[in-house]
């Protein structure tokens, strides 16, 4: 269910697309000692809170949090170039682990990847999320078309990836936790009511339960249900964005 590469390659991708793996881990694709320096970078200069998800950290402004709203739609594309900016500017003189990820995607698939643009616009990547201590991030799922209903490009895609470069970690807790069976959006909304996910105790034990390490890198299915354990003794911190499959011939696509 979960393999290990040295980097980002095109046959990892397939698997995951696939169903044959739930995800994929890349150790070490950033170094320990870069990964602590860029951790305060990011942290210092302070972050917000998500909209519909209060008690989660956010630097960036998540496609989700729009809700298919338009006043929060036009709010969201119109930072969007601003927010790459922003994380660029606080990883200096360090280069922005998603401005790497999204070089060597590019560069792994060969119909290439991009960044995605919904109703003619570019959206944003590059959300950073930072998980205080004693938060459960609760169970729950991301797909496109559920956020842009309205959207052939969110409507095409055939499978959608969480990829979630690790910055900073606690000594414990702070588990990456994913069940295996998938929830259609209605049966979700049905179960979270008014709360933006739903108690892992009602999914029962997770089929995977990872542990990140600080510089891991780590892919898989974001349409199967996860969550993130409390950590206990420090701040969980993470740079990440969504990856769009559409067919093996088709390119990759990248948002946050």
């Amino acid at each position: 269910m979960i393999i290990e590469a040295k980097r980002i390659d095109q046959q990892s991708i397939k698997n995951l697309a696939s169903g044959k793996v739930h995800a994929v881990r890349i150790k070490n694709y950033l170094s320990r000692e870069l990964s602590r320096k860029l951790a305060e970078k990011i942290v210092t200069p302070g972050y917000d809170h998500y909209i519909n998800a209060p008690s989660i950290g956010r630097i960036g402004m998540a496609f989700y949090e729009a809700e298919n709203k338009p006043e929060l739609l036009e709010t969201y594309f119109s930072q969007a170039r601003s927010h790459v900016d922003d994380l660029r500017h606080r990883c200096l003189p360090y280069a922005s682990p998603i401005d790497k990820f999204r070089c060597e995607i590019d560069e792994a698939w060969p119909a290439g990847a991009h960044l995605e643009s919904l109703y003619g616009k570019k959206m944003y990547v590059g959300l950073s999320r930072v998980v205080e201590p004693g938060v459960y991030f609760l169970a729950h799922h991301d797909i496109l078309e559920k956020d842009a209903p309205d959207s052939y490009r969110a409507r095409s895609l055939k499978a959608q990836f969480a990829c979630n470069v690790y910055i900073d970690m606690p000594d414990e807790g702070g588990e990456l936790e994913v069940w295996e069976k998938e929830i259609d959006p209605a049966g979700f909304d049905e179960m979270r009511g008014s709360s933006y996910g739903i108690s892992p105790e009602l999914l029962g034990r997770p089929a995977l339960r990872l542990k990140p390490e600080i510089g891991e890198l780590i892919l898989f299915n974001s349409k199967k249900m996860h969550a993130v354990a409390p950590s206990i003794n420090g701040h969980r911190l993470s740079v990440s964005c969504f990856v769009g499959y559409r067919g093996d011939h088709e390119p990759l696509t990248f948002w946050s």
